[in-house]
């Protein structure tokens, strides 16, 4: 054994002591759930030890695992014990020292701000539910000992104020015991029937004996091993409430049992929202995986395609080794065939709700479409089913359609699928590029989403049918009806005059055949990306140049008109047509959402109003 060091103290980080004093002060709701935090920890303990004995036979075989609580009315206490894998210095520091998860403050908060109640399950969610103890606790003390050879036991203390201290502990078998010192109004929890009621209400379904004195209270094997019809909608729910720390009851699941050639159990879930984290890298898959009912691993993300990552649960199979690492799992057969199965259930899952249930579909796309939007080019042989999923809002009343209820709708002569891609689902039906298309009562796809501007842009059809984008320079919708228009000649003086003015800010000036109220408007080139992809990629890269653009001209605007009356003038009237030129095109920047001097153009706004406005 080590040799012991002396005791240490250590000051808790400033953005550790904030959720400290928040835990504290702000969560009064839902208290009970430290237990179920507390157990979780101590049975990922025991699932590192048993996986660590059948692995690589380097831990106490002799011992059971198991978790042992201890109440102590007298003394006002309530000890939770395992005898799991241990704590060393590092993991007392590094995990009972600092925020595990980016965002936790701010999110605490956040609700707490809003006026909305910070219910205490909440936290279990970002990695921090050991310190939901300090909820009903005033002081915690830890007493541990790694079963890594060589290790020293331990003791951590902490009043959840502003530090922690760290000695030599007295601990001489590898695991974990945690003494809370209960605050005078939290002596619920010692009490045993109050404390037995908590366990079977939320860790029923723990796989380690959970005693209370000399009685185990749980008593249910793996929730996944069970037949689907003998599972209670409770049980299921706060079995997804256990493995993934989410304060709500999951949106939707899916049991499978697969036996055959390939055989493996999975109790699966789709969260109610979806987590801040979902496109972040250090996003957590909480996959968990089990090979012959031992726990592997919580993270087994590939066993899922990227756009279903948001998909939590478990997996079990008898076809995969207990050491089988992350790179092995890539690489299997047997994991692929597992994953290829998986989403395809999933996806005939979405389908079965998109047809039967398209409300509760909806809700769902709308939490989780966004993932579900990159297997459009992640996964192409399945592309054809992710399609058929897609729901997008369009000009037509619907809040969403799906393509195959846009292409039945579409009138027999349209070959094609129009699609807007915007900033916003506001700036999009504002969009003047949809004029024409409601003079014509073709109706278009309006996309908002930025994840949009990588996915349909690249998908050649559907049904047989093309995709357009309506910013396109070469959109054509036909000849429009007859209206008062300019003479040719006039036309091209108006085009001249912009040309002239606006040299190579543009690549060209036109008339327009999609512009019926606004005066103008910015469209990419034949060769061109469309606007918002490049906005997106200016975002990603400031120095990224975009290709210059066509500026189209209503040539039946009265605006238009003006000019041409102004050029015409036998007075000077150059400076307030240029004026008005610069006004034009810097208003279309503003709509495209590209204009990078505002201050020049409300400057010259206001020189063109005064005049305007100026008494004879």
């Amino acid at each position: 054994m080590a040799e012991k060091t002396s005791t240490q103290q250590f000051e808790y980080k400033a953005e550790m002591q904030q959720l400290l004093h928040l835990i504290v002060n702000s969560l009064y709701t839902n208290q009970e759930i430290f237990l179920r935090e507390l157990i979780s920890n101590a049975s990922d303990a025991l699932n590192k030890a048993r996986l660590q004995r059948l692995t690589d036979h380097s831990g106490d075989d002799h011992t059971d695992l198991q978790i042992s609580i201890q109440l102590d009315e007298s003394a006002n206490t309530l000890s939770i014990e395992d005898t799991g894998i241990g704590m060393t210095r590092e993991d007392l520091i590094d995990r009972l020292g600092t925020i595990a998860s980016s965002g936790t403050l701010a999110f605490i908060k956040e609700q707490k701000a809003s006026g909305k109640p910070v219910d205490a399950g909440m936290i279990g969610q970002f990695g921090v539910g050991f310190y939901s103890a300090f909820m009903v606790a005033d002081q915690i003390v830890l007493d541990t000992l790694h079963s890594g050879e060589g290790a020293e036991p331990l003791t951590w203390t902490s009043e959840g104020t502003g530090s922690y201290e760290i000695s030599p502990g007295t601990r001489t078998d590898p695991g974990t015991r945690i003494t809370l010192h209960l605050k005078e109004d939290a002596k619920e929890f010692a009490d045993e029937a109050r404390v037995r009621s908590i366990i079977r209400k939320y860790s029923n379904f723990v796989d380690f004996p959970i005693n209370l004195g000399s009685d185990q209270v749980n008593t249910l094997k793996a929730l996944w091993k069970k037949r689907k019809d003998d599972i209670s909608e409770d049980e299921r729910n706060e079995f997804y409430k256990f493995i993934t720390g989410d304060y709500t009851d999951p949106f939707g699941h899916l049991h499978l049992q697969i036996e055959g050639l390939l055989s493996f159990e999975a109790l699966l879930f789709i969260p109610s929202q979806a987590p801040a984290s979902l496109f972040r890298e250090d996003h957590r898959t909480d996959l968990h995986l089990y090979s012959s009912g031992v726990f592997v691993r919580d993270d087994a993300e590939d066993l899922l395609p990227d756009y279903l990552h948001f998909v939590r649960g478990v997996v079990d199979t008898d076809d995969l080794p207990l050491n089988v690492s992350r790179e092995v799992t890539q690489n299997s057969p047997v994991a692929k065939r597992i994953r290829s199965t998986l989403t395809n259930k999933l996806l005939g899952l979405l389908k079965e709700w998109a047809s039967e249930d398209p409300e509760r579909y909806e809700k769902f796309f709308l939490n989780f479409g966004s993932a579900l939007k990159t297997g459009l080019w992640s996964d192409m042989s399945r592309r054809d089913d992710l399609l058929e999923l897609m729901r997008y809002p369009s000009t037509d009343d619907k809040q969403l359609t799906s393509l195959q209820d846009y292409v039945e709708r579409m009138p027999d002569d349209q070959q094609t699928i129009y699609y807007l891609l915007a900033d916003s689902l506001e700036s999009a039906r504002k969009s003047p590029h949809l004029e024409v298309f409601a003079r014509k009562g073709i109706e278009v796809l309006l996309l908002p989403d930025p994840i949009d501007a990588l996915t349909l842009p690249n998908v050649p059809k559907f049904k047989e049918k093309s995709f357009t984008s309506v910013t396109g320079a070469d959109l054509d919708l036909g000849d429009m009806p007859e209206s008062e228009s300019l003479p040719g000649d006039d036309v091209d003086t108006l085009l001249s005059l912009f040309r002239i003015r606006l040299g190579d800010q543009v690549q060209d000036v036109t008339s327009s055949k999609r512009l019926v109220d606004s005066a103008a408007t910015l469209v990419a080139a034949k060769d061109g990306i469309d606007p918002q992809l490049e906005r997106m990629m200016k975002s990603m890269n400031p120095e990224f140049e975009g290709a210059k653009k066509v500026l189209e001209l209503n040539i039946e605007h009265p605006l238009m008109k003006n000019i041409l009356a102004l050029k015409s003038s036998s007075e000077d009237q150059d400076f307030l047509i240029e004026e008005t030129i610069d006004q034009v095109y810097e208003g279309a920047l503003l709509l495209d959402g590209n204009l990078t001097e505002p201050s020049a153009f409300v400057s010259r706004m206001t020189r063109i109003l005064v005049d305007a406005t100026r008494t004879p």
